[in-house]
């Protein structure tokens, strides 16, 4: 993990809530199966530095079938097959910018090229959404949130799904701080009524050939 990200995690790490959060997912993973591995948690800090950082596609929680989540909000492996929610953010990007759709739901260039992707909660019981929410992980998200929000670049929020539009940032005093809420890409909330224009425009643009 960069400098940066490593340093802010080490304050976090020291914090109450964090103590018991870590507490709570320890239990979890004696007695569940839980996704992403252990070592894949923080992997959205550790793909995409502070320093570097653009734009933030801020998710719900993690993929909880087996074998999708990789640490990287709707994101999976190229092995793996895409979920729905990942098939409309594509289909959408191609939409938007023309660009082809890709064979694989694996998003590490985008977090290469500055586009950090976090979810509010980075854990999740197998085959339970949402079951790790409400436990600590939004104070982290919302600490990382007040992190890029204090810098003087700009960083541009996407926030998909409802509790990560509850965590939109605050205006920074440097003005560097956009926000856009969206509709979640999930199959049950990405349908649109006859005649609605088919793509909302917000997927952030990797460069052609990623």
């Amino acid at each position: 993990m960069h400098r940066d990200w490593g340093t802010f995690l080490a304050i976090e790490r020291e914090k109450p809530y964090f103590r018991e959060l870590t507490a709570f997912v320890a239990h979890e993973r004696a007695n569940h199966v839980v996704h992403p591995p252990d070592a894949m948690v923080f992997r959205a800090l550790e793909a995409t530095p502070l320093a570097t950082t653009k734009v933030v596609v801020l998710g719900q929680d993690p993929y909880h079938g087996a074998g999708q989540a990789n640490g990287l909000a709707f994101s999976v492996d190229r092995d793996v097959t895409m979920p729905p929610s990942l098939r409309n953010i594509l289909r959408e990007l191609h939409d938007d910018t023309g660009l082809p759709l890709p064979g694989h739901g694996d998003l590490r260039p985008w977090a290469e090229q500055g586009v950090l992707l976090l979810n509010t909660t980075l854990t999740v019981r197998d085959g339970e959404a949402a079951s790790h929410s409400g436990h600590g992980w939004e104070s982290f998200t919302d600490a990382v949130i007040r992190t890029l929000d204090a810098r003087t670049e700009r960083t541009v929020f996407l926030l998909w799904g409802t509790s990560s539009r509850v965590r939109t940032p605050r205006r920074s005093p440097h003005g560097g701080v956009s926000s856009v809420r969206d509709r979640s890409p999930a199959p049950t909330t990405s349908s649109r009524r006859p005649g609605e224009n088919p793509s909302t425009g917000h997927c952030p643009r990797p460069r052609k050939g990623d």
